[in-house]
């Protein structure tokens, strides 16, 4: 006989939440603290000048570059932002398409049309990044730039993936806003693209609270970017044609933390990895849970435990049965990206004339509908999340077991 799930009056596995899902901040210690202080202390907290600079961003972006392997990073004040400038400097704009996959945060939709172009939605798989064999489909001449998002610590097939950009001629702009150090055939993601990009929000691997980060080996792209970001300077650098930008700078504020954060990148992977591999350990001999693909070479980073549940029902049953057991759940973005924001789906923008929907310059003709990528709104409506954290100690990690199959056992 099934134990009594705490759903329905029984002892929870838990008598507390798990750690919550905030890897960096979790981490965060007297190195930070120290970091933000001697910012303060020199009364410089502003990148480019300031009584006594410490260079705190500069500092920040040269480690990014030595810890990726890239000629170029840039520090800016939020990954959608850095997906903006990246866009921009890759020469999006009115009358062009960006493929971006139907499960996705808001942001790579929002800043697509922030660049004035259309988002065109592309299914997922079981890995839960682009579908490769839609991918193809959805090229249309107007297509600029193809956004690889790599979702939660796993890579896309980056080798299907710039094979296809390759022969429609188009970029490939990697969003590795959920995966700071993963690794696809032994390379650093950020790096296989044209351009890549990261995120140093709250609950992201490293953060400083907000913030983001550009790289290329690209230095034509990266001095757009560098423009695009500092209102069309290039200050430090010197070459390109000036353009007129925006502001999406990076305080030393948040570089002095960024700095210090990266250091432990490392270290709190490999406390994520184990717990992860730990866990797939305990509970993936449970019949009726399939378990989410990982492309072959590519390093799952351990963010997350990610399964499917048989039917949508059964998936948010499990769901709320989790979290009554203090085991964090959820089903992430709620579907697929048109159908978790209304926004996307009534394509609401922040102007009434609907640019760049309506843009003179768009030939194409779009619209965003319920049933336009069935497939990924089936994987959204099974998909059951658990996110991780490197504080997990063992008894976290068996608690995480024991919620699942005792939960399992009483749906499946």
């Amino acid at each position: 006989m099934a134990e009594k799930l705490a759903i329905e009056g029984g002892k929870p596995v838990r008598d507390e939440p798990l750690p919550p899902p905030y890897p960096g901040a979790l981490v965060m210690g007297e190195e930070e603290k120290r970091a933000v202080l001697e910012v303060i202390e020199h009364k410089s907290p502003f990148r480019y000048y300031g009584p006594d600079m410490l260079n705190t961003v500069s500092r920040f972006e040269r480690a990014l570059e030595d810890y990726l392997g890239v000629n170029h990073a840039l520090g800016v004040s939020s990954c959608t932002a850095a997906l903006k400038v990246s866009l921009v400097a890759l020469g999006v704009g009115p009358g062009d398409e960006v493929i971006v996959p139907a499960y996705t945060f808001i942001a790579c939709v929002s800043a697509v049309v922030a660049a004035r172009a259309v988002p065109v939605f592309v299914e997922v798989d079981d890995s839960l990044n682009i579908d490769v064999d839609d991918l193809s489909a959805k090229i249309s001449p107007r297509t600029k730039a193809i956004m690889a998002v790599h979702l939660q610590g796993v890579a896309c097939d980056m080798d299907t993936v710039l094979s296809v950009a390759e022969r429609a001629g188009v970029a490939v702009l990697e969003d590795c806003a959920q995966s700071f150090g993963a690794t696809y055939k032994g390379r650093k993601l950020g790096t296989l693209g044209r351009m890549g990009v990261f995120s140093l929000q709250m609950n992201k691997l490293i953060t400083a609270g907000e913030g983001g980060c550009v790289v290329t080996d690209d230095r034509d792209l990266f001095h757009r970017a560098v423009r695009c970001h500092d209102h069309g300077n290039l200050r430090e650098f010197e070459g390109g044609s000036p353009l007129l930008g925006e502001n999406y700078r990076m305080s030393e504020l948040a570089g002095a933390v960024a700095g210090v954060q990266l250091e432990k990148l490392e270290g709190m992977l490999a406390k994520m990895k184990r717990a992860k591999q730990e866990i797939l350990a305990g509970i993936s001999s449970i019949d009726g849970l399939a378990f989410r693909r990982v492309p072959d070479g590519a390093e799952d980073i351990g963010t997350s435990v990610i399964f499917f549940a048989p039917t949508g029902e059964t998936a948010a049953a499990f769901v709320n049965a989790l979290n009554a057991e203090n085991i964090d759940s959820s089903q992430m973005y709620g579907g697929a990206i048109y159908d978790a924001y209304p926004q996307v789906l009534n394509m609401s923008t922040a102007t009434p004339e609907g640019c760049p929907f309506t843009c003179p310059h768009y030939r194409g003709k779009i619209s965003y509908h319920h049933g336009m990528c069935p497939a990924t709104e089936s994987l959204a409506r099974r998909l059951v999340y658990i996110p991780l954290a490197p504080t997990f100690e063992d008894r976290e990690i068996a608690d995480v077991i024991s919620g699942v199959r005792k939960v399992a056992g009483y749906f499946l």
